[in-house]
């Protein structure tokens, strides 16, 4: 009876023993979003839902967030490992802080475009970028499209205009009710909640920043130079999970939306996937994405877009692009290759 008491209990102690082994080799790393759970969130919720994260020995927690720049500052303040966020914002915080000791970096484009669009209503006349000139123009003072208009305004010979600054949820009522103009936004979000608020897309007048010549990039994901430093191999595993869920997600966004819908019960499924659709649409498997590679960059455009920013936001220093970028960690041309092709 003993003796079978202690194999069992040397089988158990065996058995935690082994259970805390492999808890041991799963690194965490925490993951800061630039928004709230919407459609292209499944970008990152999906590859954490489906176990590719776990199988890749990592133990990845995906927090929303309120902004690109709030996930810049937090990862440079060591409280989240690896993040979302618009490039400009980080070449900002990198110009802007100079001596900061933990400047996060970028390690994989995501959105090969900026989203950034100007929108405005038919009924107000405005058809081309000149027709902004002298009017009203509304989005929150850090909303990428406000930031980066100096850029739109610049290549596109446009006078000068008002700004109304407001909160996130009352920009497109605004423009409906007619208190604004014209107002900036990612296409994605804000064309949607245009949708939402009773106007039919045909009575929508968008004008997506790289059609009229900003070329800028969009988010990408960020990383604190100490777990580049400390821990590349988990930064890499991360990368290639990331990759293979992103493949899953351009294949089939409507099932995609489930592990959006399972973090957050109350977003609306069919406006959420023609979100994530419309995103995948415009600036993940766009021409210029397809021409560079997924998840990556091409030097002289972003050597371009960071003198571009420079100016735009008037920043302390000179953006520096090699100190923004680093592609080390990617994976392999043969993994990144999941760009779906282009319908005919």
């Amino acid at each position: 009876m003993n003796k079978r008491f202690l194999l069992k209990a040397t089988a158990a102690l065996a058995a935690v023993a082994s259970f805390g082994l492999a808890q041991a080799q799963s690194t965490a790393i925490k993951f800061q979003l630039d928004w709230r759970f919407e459609g292209p969130s499944a970008f990152f919720l999906l590859p954490a839902a489906k176990g590719y994260f776990k199988d890749a020995k990592l133990d990845v927690t995906v927090d929303s967030g309120n902004g690109s720049g709030g996930a810049v500052t937090r990862v440079a303040s060591g409280t989240y490992d690896l993040g979302f966020a618009d490039l400009a914002a980080l070449m900002e915080f990198h110009a802007n802080n100079p001596d900061a000791p933990n400047k996060p970096v970028a390690i994989m484009m995501v959105y090969n475009n900026t989203p950034a669009s100007v929108m405005a209503l038919k009924k107000s006349g405005i058809k081309t970028p000149a027709d902004l000139a002298g009017k009203k123009l509304g989005a929150p003072v850090f909303d990428a499209g406000r930031r980066a208009f100096p850029i739109f305004q610049k290549a596109n010979g446009i006078g000068n205009v008002a700004w109304t600054a407001m909160d996130p949820p009352l920009r497109e009522t605004m423009l409906v009710r007619g208190d604004v103009d014209a107002i900036t936004g990612f296409t994605f979000t804000s064309l949607l909640n245009i949708e939402a608020r009773g106007v039919k897309a045909e009575d929508v007048v968008v004008m997506q920043y790289p059609d009229f010549g900003v070329k800028l990039y969009g988010n990408a994901i960020i990383a604190s130079p100490k777990i580049l430093k400390e821990n590349p191999a988990a930064v890499k595993a991360f990368l290639s999970a990331f990759t293979k869920g992103a493949k899953d997600v351009m294949a089939d966004p409507t099932k995609a939306i489930e592990s959006v819908k399972a973090r957050d019960g109350i977003i609306n499924v069919a406006l959420e996937t023609r979100r994530l659709q419309l995103a995948i649409d415009t600036v993940i498997n766009s021409p210029s994405a397809r021409a560079e590679g997924f998840g990556q960059v091409n030097g002289p455009r972003m050597t371009l877009m960071a003198s571009q920013v420079s100016d735009a936001f008037n920043t302390k220093t000179r953006v520096k692009s090699e100190d923004i970028w680093n592609g080390s960690f990617l994976p392999s041309a043969k993994e990144l290759d999941i760009l779906p092709k282009p319908k005919k």
